[in-house]
């Protein structure tokens, strides 16, 4: 598949799953009634809201790295920063699923995608990939996380609730 048409897809994807998770919010009243609930659903909001914004810039101007490169690297330290700044919030708590006590690896992953933009000479040599093809794998794995992160929000809210 052509890389810029992947981007097209994958953001508009992304930006659905944005569309579709504040209808989930509204109907579910139950994840946003306390402060905990609203910064995991802001959570879940950023890992479908950022790797839409970067596959959007990734479209902007194909022909030069320079764009799309400075936008990941921005949005990643975003990303990265508001999931350190959520992990050490639920330090205290027992996140309720796998994927929520191990929430630093979409960290990791937006780490992994600063590298990939700010270093695209170092990520072709070691995988043969173009810097914006790994980038893409990455960006897929952020939006797999996000969604396990809502599953097992819907389902642990569900369950204090009843």
């Amino acid at each position: 598949m052509n890389v810029s048409t992947f981007y097209a897809l994958f953001s508009t994807t992304c930006l659905a799953l944005v569309g579709l998770w504040w209808g989930v919010v509204d109907r579910r009243r139950d994840l946003t009634a306390d402060a905990p609930g609203r910064r995991l659903a802001g959570g879940v909001y950023l890992s479908f809201l950022l790797p839409g914004l970067m596959g959007l810039f990734a479209q902007v101007a194909p022909d030069r790295s320079v764009v799309w490169r400075t936008c990941f690297a921005v949005v990643s330290v975003v990303g990265c920063a508001s999931t350190i700044a959520l992990v050490r919030r639920e330090a205290g708590s027992r996140p309720p699923g796998p994927l929520a006590r191990n929430r630093w690896l979409v960290a990791v992953a937006y780490g992994l995608v600063a590298v990939v933009a700010v270093t695209p000479a170092s990520v072709t040599a070691h995988t043969g990939l173009a810097p914006i093809q790994l980038a893409a794998i990455v960006l897929i794995l952020l939006v797999l996380l996000g969604h396990g992160l809502a599953w097992e929000l819907l389902l642990s809210r569900d369950d204090e609730s009843s």
